[in-house]
């Protein structure tokens, strides 16, 4: 007999005389009631066991994380809090399960033991809400730009340049560590690796999709994308996804409309797929809330978050008129911030960014028209001289969720660029053909994904949102 989700067992309209569910056992009770969870719903099914019938040995085997099936009537429950139950005729248990060991005891759990057991821990309705969450952002960002006619393209996870020109990247290589070749200098000889030269792990797929735009106009990448920065904060992975469209055309203004269209689109979405798992999140985030000291809770619950991005134009201001404010607010003046704000050209910091959004204009802000001394070198200069056509969006919570930019399509400044950032132009010779051969003005950002489900589902580390994160001393699974 096939066996039916629990999800539309739930939703059922009527009762049915016989049915099959398949799944795990989040609690049994009394010898009689298994809560049973197949991952389709944060919601478990009720089963009734007819223990008088069923032999000792089974019943002494459906323990917690056991994997079973059940069959029999779908019938109206007798207990409250939900419609149905099934009256279990037949019951068969799929696989072995060892109730001393299993470490996902029916029990609130702490973030680090779950981190600790992230094989185990999609199992809990906190991690399960999450990737579900996650599954269908994921979905979202496709349907958007196929929508509307972009490419998607694969560009590559092994590269030989640094998109970013932060060097903080992983090598890849095949060379042995014992007799490593050299050069007569004493260098690492890349000519005899696997590639002929020296190659990593890509921060971005961005250079290569700007190739493509220059020829199918609208393209997007959304792959696993590396960083070797050595940091442990709750905001940094070493391998996360990120979701970069590149728009030939497009100039900064048209940038900023389609990442607020995008950012906008994808959210309604996942709160209209969503809505029984974010309101359980929702839920968890204020119980969380609770625990910390007034001064540092939120203002907003997790779905008045989202509905606050929703509801709000972002807001678009210079990066000189953000300086401004910040180095005229309170905070600054009583040196509360951590980073004091004195001079322009300083490079903004998470509790500035947050202090825009979440107190000053107290909406979504886009930042625009940053120094080019603390931007890429692929940023389009102004005519000023001194900043470029950057654009940043700064969320509640998160601060920067996005960055991007107008690129600069200028053969020449792009050289003087590459020059002065000592960027090795043989290097990068393809990119700048682009600019030699029908070069027009384009843009494009980037979003990391996991700081968009960071923000859609309330969670505070980043490691929470992926489902098996890849940090400092940590690779685990």
């Amino acid at each position: 007999m096939k066996h039916t989700k629990v999800k539309d067992l739930l939703q059922s309209t009527a009762t049915i005389a016989e049915v099959n569910a398949k799944g795990w056992v989040r609690t049994f009770r009394n010898n009689q009631f298994i809560a049973l969870n197949d991952g389709s719903t944060l919601q478990n099914i009720q089963c009734v066991v007819d223990f008088e019938n069923t032999p000792e040995e089974t019943l002494k085997r459906i323990t917690t994380g056991a994997a079973i099936s059940v069959t029999g009537a779908l019938a109206e429950s007798q207990g409250a809090g939900q419609k149905y139950e099934i009256q279990v005729s037949k019951l068969e248990i799929l696989g072995d399960s060892d109730a001393e060991k299993f470490p996902m005891q029916p029990k609130k759990h702490s973030l680090e033991f779950l981190r600790e057991n992230a094989h185990l821990r999609v199992r809990t309705n906190a991690f399960g809400a999450i990737m579900r969450v996650r599954s269908v952002l994921s979905f979202a960002v496709h349907q958007y730009f196929q929508e509307r006619g972009f490419v998607y393209v694969n560009t590559p996870i092994i590269t030989g340049s640094d998109a970013e020109g932060a060097g903080e990247m992983f090598r890849v290589t095949a060379l042995p560590f014992d007799g490593t070749p050299r050069t007569e200098e004493g260098k690492v000889n890349f000519k005899e690796d696997f590639f002929g030269k020296e190659t990593n792990l890509t921060v971005s797929g961005q250079l290569e999709a700007e190739t493509f735009a220059m020829a199918l106009g609208q393209v997007y990448t959304f792959g696993p994308t590396f960083r070797a920065e050595n940091s442990n904060t709750s905001r940094h992975l070493a391998e996360f996804w990120m979701i970069e469209p590149e728009v030939a055309f497009n100039d900064l203004n048209d940038n900023m409309d389609l990442a607020e269209d995008f950012i906008k689109y994808v959210v309604k979405y996942t709160v209209d797929k969503c809505a029984e798992d974010l309101k359980f999140l929702d839920g968890r985030l204020m119980e969380e809330e609770k625990s910390k000291p007034q001064a540092e809770r939120s203002e907003m619950s997790l779905l008045e978050k989202l509905n606050f991005v929703l509801e709000n134009d972002f807001k678009r201001v210079s990066y000189t008129e953000a300086i401004d404010i910040l180095r005229d607010s309170t905070p600054n003046k009583k040196k509360k911030f951590n980073y004091i704000i004195n001079e322009w050209g300083a490079d903004l910091q998470s509790e500035h960014e947050r202090f825009l959004v979440e107190k000053h204009f107290k909406c979504p802000v886009i930042l625009f028209d940053y120094p080019a001394n603390i931007k890429a070198f692929y940023m389009r200069l102004n005519e000023d001289g001194k900043t470029v056509r950057a654009m940043d969006i700064l969320f509640p919570g998160i601060g920067e969720i996005v960055g991007g930019s107008q690129r600069e399509e200028r053969h020449d400044v792009l050289i003087e660029k590459m020059k002065a950032l000592g960027i090795d132009e043989e290097e990068l010779w393809w990119y700048l053909d682009t600019r030699r051969f029908g070069t027009a003005v384009h843009s494009g950002f980037g979003l990391g994904f996991e700081r968009l489900v960071l923000f859609v589902t309330g969670m505070s580390n980043i490691r929470d949102v992926i489902p098996f994160p890849r940090t400092p001393m940590n690779a685990e699974f």
